[in-house]
């Protein structure tokens, strides 16, 4: 794994949150709350990290929608409250190793292992966990296998050894279709406690 250079909480929460307004399972929770909070989607879309009040309602919107801060829900009293961040780059071996998160829906497309690579072995032998249909993963690996830039993938863990995806489970799901074809920059945090949240 290369470094590219640190990172922030700030730029951690700008990014899941722009990852999920594209989401079709977490998309519409975030539109609605930027619409009651009356704030507008360009907050998320191009975010200014250097603007302080920004920041905090980011903050507060995955506070909102997935507990950041909260201790409840993805970020519940397991996530470390603080968390050192950095950009990295992974390579297609490391990316491979990357986990799911410990999660009914990934250990079942994954046939337990959490792995991405069984994922989509299962995926291409059309297996469906809990029945939903795989079209996202194929057309998300299309766009990976044309060369689409996507947003980074954010990953966390003890250390750099064994990661655990946060956010962007679709993403890494797809890199693996497409074989992982090329090196991929992610948002790496690690702290001490971490393996209480991703084990």
């Amino acid at each position: 794994m290369q470094v590219a250079g640190p990172s922030s909480d700030d730029e951690m929460v700008a990014c899941f949150l722009r990852g999920e307004l594209v989401s079709p399972r977490f998309g519409a929770r975030l539109h609605d709350a930027l619409r009651a909070a009356g704030l507008p989607e360009q907050l998320v879309v191009e975010p200014d990290l250097e603007d302080a009040d920004a920041n905090a309602a980011r903050r507060d919107l995955l506070g909102d929608t997935r507990g950041y801060g909260r201790g409840v829900e993805l970020f519940d009293e397991s996530f470390p409250s603080v968390v050192t961040w950095v950009r990295a780059v992974l390579t297609s071996e490391e990316l491979a190793g990357v986990r799911y998160m410990d999660y009914p829906y990934w250990n079942e497309l994954s046939g337990g292992s959490r792995l991405p690579m069984d994922a989509a072995t299962r995926i291409r032998a059309g297996v469906r966990a809990y029945d939903v249909p795989n079209e996202r993963f194929e057309h998300a690996a299309m766009l990976v296998a044309d060369g689409r830039t996507l947003p980074p993938l954010i990953l966390v863990g003890v250390g750099y050894r064994l990661l655990v995806c946060l956010e962007g489970h679709l993403r890494l799901t797809a890199y693996a279709l497409a074989g992982f074809p090329r090196p991929v920059t992610c948002l790496v945090g690690t702290a001490p406690s971490m393996h209480r949240w991703a084990h």
